[in-house]
């Protein structure tokens, strides 16, 4: 990175004592939960709420469409939407009209709802798949594809790319190791098995790496997201997915589309938008509007291969699925997510959003010297600090520069804008702000100026704020 490393530092630390001395009440909470001898661990509920690059937690008191009022009354143009979990916007009117009608039905019966046929319907619709099931998360819904295939394969492996992202699934959570072989990713503590011995990892965008591992013939599946979207935005080259369906189709392989993420593309996902053909599809996170709640879908040949297996167990308990999968309130907002928030007409909004905040984004970096890229996909865009767009997860770690990054992010807070804490990841919501990418492309070249030793040290725009929050 062009920055001297003594700025960077001196930077970062003065935007965390700008931010530390905006936010006296959310300072407040942060020592009252962390001193306290019980309650949350860290402080929090969540231990990934603690990864944003600041000296104490942000305290959230409100926050709806794009819009975020922390606890001391600033206002936040919200950029990262709960990583994704809230990527149509913070409370959306349909979501909570759907949610205040439902509670006075019941929340939670294990019997179906009348929603049931018409969410089922509109899933297909959207999505192309015919046969649908309901979890609570995408980690369930991956967890429990993954097992369905492999019961119907009767092959014990599955195969995954280097960098890729499916949740809190133990098989999935690898990497490759320098040499090529296939090991647990550090942060997989306390497992119950090496995940090596039941999945093979092989760069993403290699298909010779890929022919190379089915032909072993014994893997049941392979999981991926149509672009690798946790260790970076590494966009598939073109011809892959292709060749991965044919391949996975030539050696009996069935293959699973993760969308949790790329739901951002556009209706139905990457897999509508491209005419992909997958066996299995899973999305999470967004697909209720902010509710927990995942699907997966399946074509008829697994549901037939399901229905096979199924008929040699007992009755009662099949180890698949959770008691409040599927609940009435699940299905009230899935479905009025998938008549008001799932639509073109809203991913339009979106997708004219991020167009602009990528054009911002490029402004401000060519203002600044750097040969920066910008990848997007859809609603969802990130900077990479690189001439050229990654092809692998390996390419891609290669372009980090955590420092820069956290002071980026930081200082883009400061200046009224929340951005996702991983990496240069920036999501459009359907309401954002006209203004919010002229605002954009102002704090990032004032923060890239004060990097390189360009501008004066000054203080950024106060963020606007309000004192009955």
């Amino acid at each position: 990175m062009p920055f001297d490393p003594a700025r960077l530092a001196a930077i970062h630390a003065r935007e965390a004592d700008r931010y530390a001395s905006a936010r006296p009440l959310s300072a407040a909470r942060a020592r009252q939960g962390t001193a306290a001898a019980g309650g949350f661990f860290g402080g929090v509920p969540q231990h990934w709420m603690l990864d944003w690059p600041t000296p104490f937690p942000l305290v959230v008191a409100q926050a709806a469409g794009t819009r975020l009022v922390d606890l001391d009354g600033h206002h936040l143009t919200d950029l990262c939407l709960g990583d994704t979990g809230a990527m149509f916007g913070h409370a959306p009117p349909a979501i909570a009209a759907a949610l205040t009608r439902q509670a006075q039905r019941g929340l939670t019966t294990m019997l179906p709802s009348q929603d049931g046929e018409a969410v089922a319907e509109g899933l297909t619709r959207l999505f192309g798949l015919p046969w649908w099931q309901m979890t609570l998360t995408a980690s369930d819904a991956n967890r429990f594809a993954l097992r369905a295939a492999r019961a119907i394969t009767g092959r014990p492996r599955i195969l995954v790319f280097d960098g890729c992202y499916h949740g809190a699934v133990d098989e999935t959570a690898v990497e490759l190791a320098p040499d090529g072989s296939t090991r647990a990713k550090p942060s997989l503590w306390g497992s119950a098995f090496d995940p090596a011995a039941a999945t093979v990892c092989v760069p993403f965008n290699d298909l010779d790496a890929v022919e190379a591992a089915l032909a072993t013939g014994d893997i049941a599946c392979v999981i991926t997201e149509p672009a690798l979207t946790n260790c970076g935005m590494v966009p598939p080259v073109p011809g892959f997915l292709d060749g991965l369906r044919a391949a996975t189709r030539r050696t009996g392989t069935l293959l699973l589309i993760d969308e949790t993420h790329t739901l951002s593309t556009g209706p139905g996902g990457w897999t509508a938008q491209a005419g992909l053909d997958p066996d299995i599809f899973v999305a999470g996170k967004a697909v209720a509007g902010g509710v927990p709640c995942a699907v997966w879908g399946f074509s008829h040949a697994v549901k037939a291969g399901i229905d096979r297996v199924r008929a040699t167990l007992p009755g009662g308990h099949s180890g698949v699925g959770t008691t409040l999968s599927g609940s009435p309130l699940q299905l009230a907002a899935l479905r009025a997510s998938l008549d008001y928030l799932m639509v073109p007409s809203v991913y339009d909004r979106m997708i004219t959003g991020a167009a602009a905040l990528e054009q911002a984004v490029r402004t401000a970096v060519a203002g600044a010297g750097l040969d920066w890229s910008v990848v997007r996909i859809g609603a969802r865009l990130e900077t990479v600090f690189s001439p050229t767009v990654p092809r692998t997860a390996a390419q891609m770690r290669a372009t980090f520069d955590h420092p820069v990054e956290a002071a980026i992010h930081l200082g883009l807070l400061n200046r009224g804008l929340l951005v996702t804490p991983f990496h240069n990841m920036l999501l459009a919501g359907p309401d954002l702000d006209p203004a919010a990418p002229r605002q954009l492309q102002d704090a990032l070249a004032g923060i890239l100026a004060d990097l390189s030793g360009a501008a004066t040290t000054r203080a950024p725009t106060p963020v606007p704020h309000v004192h009955d929050a």
